[in-house]
């Protein structure tokens, strides 16, 4: 009969790793705070995390210490996990207002319930196993729980040694020093999707002008960021299919384009349990309005609004079509038929399968018809795409496609959470994706086929809205990505 691995719970190695840990921190606590080079790195942790958590969630730190990352983040409900006493005594001396349960972290049975957020900061280094640690989280995680980890690079094990050796650093055990490749699996392994991952921290020394300027900016630049002695993973539990039919709502924006309008009531197809059409006209040059009443009184079976746009831009378009929206899933189709209506149950299908939370239309991985999309506009998606991509930190091979799917509980938070970029953003997209990335939700990028406009010009400036792009560039990196 084959043998299984022992639990870490009854293993008697385990058991002494633990206990020789347990004795060692509890000692650090009782000689109180000693953190060194330390307060840097731990304040440039918390304000990591204080971006990444929004306020007012319910959050649980796994190996919490003495619960000052945990209270930082001013959360509804925050519970902390540790296994030595003497840092528990500490925190609940200092954070009255959270709650905190001694417990190994290959153990959490005494706790139940979701979790919207869970943490471990510098604790999968110090764990003897990191996947059956990662499990007893994964029981504590709801469908829509993120989890976020940080931990130790390998390349800073013998820096880190030396430091402590010299009292610049708080003492530490024997490490795992684990690669971003071990983690990723170990999340896989443990029920998790990885979602994303990033470096922090250059320069743990307080030296002004250089320690910001290396903590902020040059650690998110090649090949800078692979020295960081901070690796980030944010993940979210493994995907399972959404139950029941969700209904979905259809914004199209629509501004002289009188000659599609008839083709979009003819080719969208029906989804879930309702599909409703939203359009809303933009003062049109052409007779789009008329005909959009034209063919609401031809189509009675189609379940449609129409609105008249008093803003501008296609943004403010978009957010008067979604705020009169009446289904669970919302999408953006652009009224030029540049992409079929054809292909919108795909989009509803990738959301409804969990594939992702926001599902981005793709149109640089097919060929296009020939006058699809102009050379500089083509060359400028490809930069723009990268550029993104980056500053995001989950593939993006497409920033500027008009198609777009997600459900409308997170559009709601996007909208909540709009003053965070401002109203910047004529197009809508961006808007959209910065929201979306801000919230830690999977996109997920949907390739299609991109078709020449039958009827009508585009909108598209290329060298104005580039210029504007560019400018958009810089003003999501300083909020996004060098915080």
């Amino acid at each position: 009969m084959a043998k299984h691995s022992p639990s870490p719970r009854t293993d008697p190695a385990a058991l002494e790793y633990r206990r020789v840990r347990q004795e060692f921190w509890d000692i650090q606590a009782r000689r109180g705070p000693r953190r060194g080079w330390g307060g840097l790195y731990h304040r440039r942790l918390a304000r990591v995390y204080r971006f990444l958590v929004r306020l007012g969630q319910r959050v649980l730190e796994i190996g919490c210490g003495e619960g000052d990352l945990l209270a930082a983040l001013e959360p509804s409900e925050g519970v902390g996990v540790d296994f030595s006493p003497a840092m528990l005594e500490r925190a609940r001396l200092r954070h009255p207002g959270l709650r905190f349960f001694e417990a190994d972290a290959h153990d959490l049975s005494a706790l139940d319930g979701e979790f919207d957020f869970i943490i471990l900061s510098d604790t999968v280094n110090d764990l003897w196993d990191v996947q059956a640690a990662l499990e007893q989280a994964r029981r504590l995680a709801g469908p829509r729980t993120r989890l976020i980890l940080n931990y130790y690079s390998h390349l800073w094990e013998f820096p880190l040694t030396l430091a402590q050796r010299i009292g610049l650093a708080v003492p530490h055990l024997d490490q795992n020093w684990l690669t971003n490749e071990d983690i990723a699996n170990l999340l896989l392994l443990a029920g998790f999707e990885k979602l994303r991952g990033w470096q922090e921290m250059l320069w743990p020394l307080p030296f002004p002008l250089l320690e910001p300027f290396c903590n902020r900016f040059l650690v998110h630049l090649w090949p800078f960021r692979d020295w960081a002695l901070a690796n980030f993973v944010v993940a979210r539990p493994q995907a399972d299919r959404r139950d029941g039919k969700p209904s979905v709502s259809v914004v199209v924006p629509a501004r002289n384009e009188a000659g599609n309008i008839p083709a979009i009531f003819e080719r969208l197809p029906e989804m879930g349990r309702f599909t409703e059409l939203i359009f809303v006209e933009g003062h049109s040059r052409d007779d789009t309005a008329a005909a959009i009443e034209r063919e609401m009184d031809r189509h009675p079976e189609r379940r449609c609004k129409f609105f008249r746009q008093t803003g501008a831009g296609k943004a403010d378009a978009v957010r008067l079509g979604f705020a009169h929206a009446a289904g669970d899933i919302l999408m953006i189709l652009d009224a030029d038929l540049t992409v079929p209506p054809e292909d919108l149950p795909r989009f509803h299908a990738a959301l409804v399968s969990n594939k992702g939370e926001f599902i981005n239309g793709v149109r640089l991985v097919y060929p296009m018809e020939r006058q699809a999309m102009r050379s500089f506009n083509l060359l400028g998606n490809k930069f723009f795409s990268l550029a993104f991509s980056w500053l995001l930190g989950q593939p993006l091979k497409d920033t500027l496609c008009g198609t777009k799917a997600l459900w409308q509980a997170d559009y709601d938070k996007i909208a909540a959470n709009r003053a965070y970029f401002g109203d910047f953003d004529p197009f809508g997209d961006f808007d959209l994706l910065f929201g979306a990335a801000k919230l830690n939700l999977k996109i997920t990028d949907l390739p299609i086929r991109y078709r020449e406009r039958t009827y009508g010009e585009t909108n598209i400036q290329r060298w104005k809205h580039g210029w504007l792009l560019l400018r958009m560039v810089w003003f999501a990196a300083r909020r996004l990505k060098f915080i």
